[in-house]
């Protein structure tokens, strides 16, 4: 049986938003409380810094600011400010133009669909918003291509088939040199010639100024750019142009997302105690559910289809924001906090046995959207529609993990819309930034990330070596790696690849580890 007094202690509310969180059931204790007071009022001076223009990103020595994304006027310069409010103007003319037709395609009357082409924080966040928010009456249907996979490329393609004519496509890439951004853009450019269209007539470039693609875009008359600015990371882009222009492309109301953001910003950056604060009342009960050094996974349960890709956006939020070897000190800490999940009550049918009955190395978060839909609804059982199901079934599903001890919150939204969808980025967001400060680690750099770029140049750059030194001779893994010095099971993933994808005359015959190649 739940404490009332306890629920209304731990539940959070904003009038406004009319959005909750509910902690009642996170274990945090008053002496738990108390003792995190320091690392609060640090973490409230921490965002104070952050959001005065602080350089927050030592390792590309970058200022940190997509809270400026949604209220200019904190902006640490009249500059910064000005360039924001002027881009956000232009998205808007930007996407009315193509909407009215004065700009348009070619060969067809007007743009009828969107090509987003990014990888990351550039795909994750507005594929979450056009799912989110999405609808029959969108303007433009929105498609995207976020990864390097030739098959997958191919069946877009082949989806969009005749109506690649009035495809309006936007890359997104602050330096123009992501692989698979590139890539996607290249066979991208490849199909639109296919069918005897000029790529440019259809491409908008996101990027850095002065950047490759930048450069591109203006020698081949792309149809517009907009900024990528160096001071908001991939994984906090969703308000700039990298989420607001798709966005605002498909006919959403940006400047509602942008107000959600604006308020949830305010709520959380002037409440000094956790009570006032849900973004600090969040991070308290991460570090608590874990002891402060991720010891228990994050499971995120929306309960609502718009919400489903909202666990995979959180992934790269949280875990590239948090999975650090090492604290602000250079002391190797292995931090992070790993997240899954998917939506209710479909995955409760996948993995709650487990969540309930087997390792307690998790907490969970239900995701709850108080309104079921625009319209009446039928009942399918005596006195219950099939709205009434899905709140009984997250209530359930919560009042089982509790009994069984396992630690979990509700994030209450009562619709999704666009100032809904806005305040709930945020809040994680801050989030991010509070936990990141408890814990003493920087939420703003990826070295992780980079040394997986790094690895992945050195082994193309050996494939090209690879492929110059094949000769008309049949050579095996051992042959081969001794040829280029190089590691006998790099050269034979390599060799099992070209095997499989022959070109520029390369033969191969056998298999496994008996593969032999050669250049015929």
């Amino acid at each position: 049986m739940s404490d009332w007094k306890h629920f209304q202690e731990f539940f959070l509310h904003h009038p406004e938003l009319d959005m909750s969180l509910d902690l009642s059931r996170m274990n945090l204790t008053s002496d738990f409380l108390a003792s995190m007071q320091p690392r609060c009022e640090a973490a409230l001076a921490d965002m104070k810094e952050l959001e005065g223009g602080a350089v927050a990103n030592p390792d590309e020595k970058r200022q940190v600011g997509h809270y400026w994304l949604r209220a200019p006027r904190i902006a640490p310069t009249p500059e910064l400010r000005a360039e924001i409010e002027t881009t956000l103007d232009y998205i808007e003319d930007f996407a009315r133009r193509v909407h009215s037709g004065e700009v348009a395609p070619p060969t067809q009357r007007r743009f009828t669909r969107l090509l987003s082409i990014g990888i990351g924080g550039s795909a994750l966040g507005p594929q979450f918003l056009a799912a989110a928010l999405g609808s029959g009456d969108d303007k433009m249907e929105v498609v995207f291509l976020d990864n390097t996979d030739p098959a997958g490329f191919d069946a877009l393609f082949e989806k969009l088939g005749a109506d690649l004519a009035s495809t309006l496509t936007v890359v997104i890439s602050k330096s123009g040199g992501t692989p698979e951004t590139l890539n996607g853009m290249l066979e991208t450019a490849e199909a639109y010639r296919k069918v005897g269209l000029t790529f440019a007539q259809h491409a908008v470039a996101i990027t850095g100024n002065g950047s490759v693609l930048d450069k591109q875009a203006d020698k081949e008359h792309w149809l517009a750019r907009f900024p990528m600015w160096d001071w908001v990371g991939g994984r906090t882009s969703v308000m700039s142009a990298v989420g607001l222009l798709p966005l605002a492309l498909q006919g959403v109301d940006i400047r509602s997302f942008l107000r959600g953001a604006q308020l949830m910003d305010v709520w959380t950056r002037d409440g000094a105690t956790w009570q006032a604060n849900p973004a600090l009342a969040l991070a308290l009960a991460w570090y608590r559910a874990g002891d402060g050094q991720g010891k228990k996974d994050m499971v995120v349960l929306p309960y609502k289809d718009r919400l489903a890709l909202f666990s995979r956006y959180l992934q790269q939020l949280v875990m590239e924001s948090l999975g650090k070897a090492q604290d602000l000190d250079g002391k190797t800490v292995h931090q992070g906090i790993a997240v899954y999940g998917n939506k209710g009550s479909t995955d409760q049918h996948a993995y709650v046995q487990q969540l309930r009955d087997g390792l307690n190395n998790f907490f969970a978060t239900f995701v709850v959207v108080l309104h079921d839909r625009d319209g009446s609804s039928i009942p399918v059982a005596p006195d219950a529609t099939s709205g009434d199901f899905l709140n009984g079934f997250w209530m359930g599903t919560r009042q089982a993990l509790s009994e069984g001890d396992r630690s979990n919150a509700v994030v209450t939204l009562p619709q999704v819309t666009p100032l809904h969808v806005g305040a709930l980025i945020a809040l994680y967001e801050r989030t991010v930034s509070f936990y990141a400060s408890f814990v003493h680690i920087n939420a703003y750099h990826q070295p992780g990330v980079e040394a997986g770029k790094k690895a992945a140049a050195s082994i193309l750059k050996l494939q090209g070596e690879f492929v110059g030194g094949l000769t008309s001779e049949w050579l095996g893994v051992s042959a081969l790696a001794d040829k280029l010095g190089a590691d006998a099971e790099t050269v034979f993933l390599l060799m099992r690849h070209l095997g499989a994808n022959p070109r520029d005359g390369i033969q191969a015959r056998g298999q496994g580890l008996q593969l032999e190649l050669r250049r015929g």
